[in-house]
């Protein structure tokens, strides 16, 4: 195995059939840095098979309960590097993704987690900049310094008003982490409820500001899914209930149930 696949894997959690995971293999295999890279699924199925056999990715299934978070956690533990990426099947990463996550966690002293900033693929194109966007940005921009990295009330106050942190986008430093990173709760907040509790330790959130991934938007995708029920305002409500009173976190959940519109393609 080379010296950077023993200290990063990109672990490819594959769902159905979707049409994008080609895409988001071909992402990994193209990194400038060799990770290694696996694959799991709970939904074994020959459209998976196939392309875990074309591209020689050992393929592991998850027998147990499925679920997002439940296949999320047994990816994360087939992983025996320092730096693990769960990778979603319809995204995709950037040459320089991997290399840039391992530099700045290997230049931090006690890293929790690498997140880059990502753009959305809509339809096939890149979208870098728009609402949402811009607003996730401004509520990331002050961890763009390293001393408020390591600021566990800096974190809270930028989570406080919704997750700027993209779930795709992250790499995790196992070392200094809980096992499991997350729990079985929620259906759309789990990765905010997941940096809400990170956000509590000793240690560092490395940010990058610079675009490495993109986050593909659409109809079938499970945000938008679970947007479409409404299963989202109750569990925005619920984790603003942790920064603050219920009266405002009532009021901040209206307000960030606008957002979900830019989740949804129509």
């Amino acid at each position: 195995m080379k010296e950077f696949a023993k200290q990063h894997t990109f672990v490819i959690c594959a769902y159905k059939e979707s049409p994008y995971l080609e895409e988001c293999i071909l992402s990994l295999k193209n990194q400038t840095q060799e990770s290694r890279i696996l694959m799991i699924t709970s939904t074994p199925n020959a459209h998976i098979t196939s392309l875990a056999d074309k591209y020689q990715i050992s393929l592991l299934v998850n027998e147990g309960e499925g679920g997002i978070v439940q296949d999320w956690n047994f990816g994360y533990g087939q992983c025996h590097t320092p730096y693990v990426t769960i990778a979603h099947q319809d995204d995709v990463y950037f040459p320089d993704y991997a290399e840039h996550a391992v530099e700045m966690l290997k230049n931090s002293a006690r890293p929790l987690i690498y997140f880059s900033d990502y753009c959305e693929i809509r339809n096939g194109e890149q979208v870098r900049d728009n609402t949402l966007l811009r607003v996730k940005r401004i509520l990331l921009f002050p961890l763009r310094w390293k001393c408020f990295q390591n600021s566990r009330f800096v974190r809270r106050r930028s989570l406080s008003l919704g997750s700027g942190i993209c779930c795709p986008a992250v790499t995790y430093a196992v070392r200094h982490l809980p096992d499991p990173v997350f729990r079985v709760h929620f259906r759309s907040a789990e990765d905010w409820e997941a940096w809400e509790r990170l956000s509590k330790l000793k240690g560092t959130f490395v940010y990058d500001p610079e675009i490495r991934m993109g986050h593909r938007i659409h109809e079938e995708s499970e945000t938008s899914l679970i947007l479409g029920d409404h299963a989202r305002n109750q569990e925005d409500y619920e984790m603003f209930c942790r920064f603050w009173p219920k009266g405002i976190a009532r009021i901040l959940a209206k307000f960030y149930a606008r957002s979900e519109s830019s989740n949804q393609m129509n």
